[in-house]
């Protein structure tokens, strides 16, 4: 592996300087290039396309002169082939708007080391290539969620079911849940390659953490954990093959 090819913008050059270093500083990284404002940063993604070595991802600060991040991290989302994305601001309520264009990260400032290496893996990790902690796996993303005035994010991983809420959704984890601004059909999609499927109109739910599933006078629930959950009819015999196929597959010859 020769590196990430990445993009640290932000209009406060001390800001800049220091995210620089950071990112210079994790082996991960090859090359580091910078901009002060939107418009720059363009400039520099089209160069390194138009020479044949594409940004592999952008850190992007929000609150920018001219074009702010928000904007210009849709328009990425427009490209062909788009770079990565990981927020890097201070402010904490542009989290939603960093999950609907699929950022595959959002840091505070100051930004800690750890946190920005935690980034750097998932940029990997979604760009299919080598991380050191060897993680080949596909994250398809996290969702931003509000506890106590604090947003932190929560992998899809740990996420055992969903519940629809109207226009938002509940996630359900081993620790309790959260109620995301989102809708079940959008989770539904993004995260269909992490092994959750629609059992209900209101209920998606993670393959993996299903303990049971029966069926009793043409009603069928699975069981995660101590919940049972409704499956609609239209939904049972799609399920029903789906457990069989990862029982089978699993089954030692």
């Amino acid at each position: 592996m020769t590196g990430l090819r990445v993009l640290a913008v932000d209009d406060e050059l001390p800001a800049l300087e220091d995210l620089a270093y950071l990112l210079r500083d994790d082996p991960r990284i090859g090359e580091v290039s910078l901009a002060r404002d939107g418009a720059a940063a363009l400039r520099v993604l089209d160069r390194a396309i138009a020479d044949g070595r594409p940004i592999d991802a952008v850190f992007l600060d929000i609150r920018m002169r001219g074009l702010d991040g928000v904007v210009l991290g849709r328009l990425l989302s427009q490209f062909a082939n788009p770079p990565r994305v990981v927020f890097v601001t201070a402010y904490e309520e542009h989290a939603v708007d960093a999950f609907e264009i699929k950022a595959e990260d959002y840091l505070l400032k100051p930004v800690r080391p750890e946190r920005l290496a935690e980034a750097i893996r998932r940029v990997c990790v979604s760009a299919e290539l080598p991380d050191s902690d060897g993680g080949g796996r596909t994250d398809p993303g996290t969702i931003p969620v509000e506890l106590g005035g604090v947003t932190r994010f929560v992998a899809s991983t740990e996420v055992r079911y969903v519940e629809a809420q109207g226009d938002y959704a509940r996630l359900h984890t081993a620790g309790g849940s959260h109620l995301v601004r989102i809708s079940l059909a959008t989770l539904e999609e993004r995260w269909s390659s992490a092994g959750f499927v629609r059992v209900h109109r209101s209920h998606l739910v993670a393959v993996k953490h299903i303990d049971e599933l029966h069926i009793d006078s043409g009603r069928c629930v699975v069981r995660i954990g101590e919940t049972e959950i409704p499956v609609s009819r239209r939904h049972t015999r799609e399920l029903r093959d789906l457990l069989v196929r990862r029982a089978r597959k699993g089954r030692p010859e």
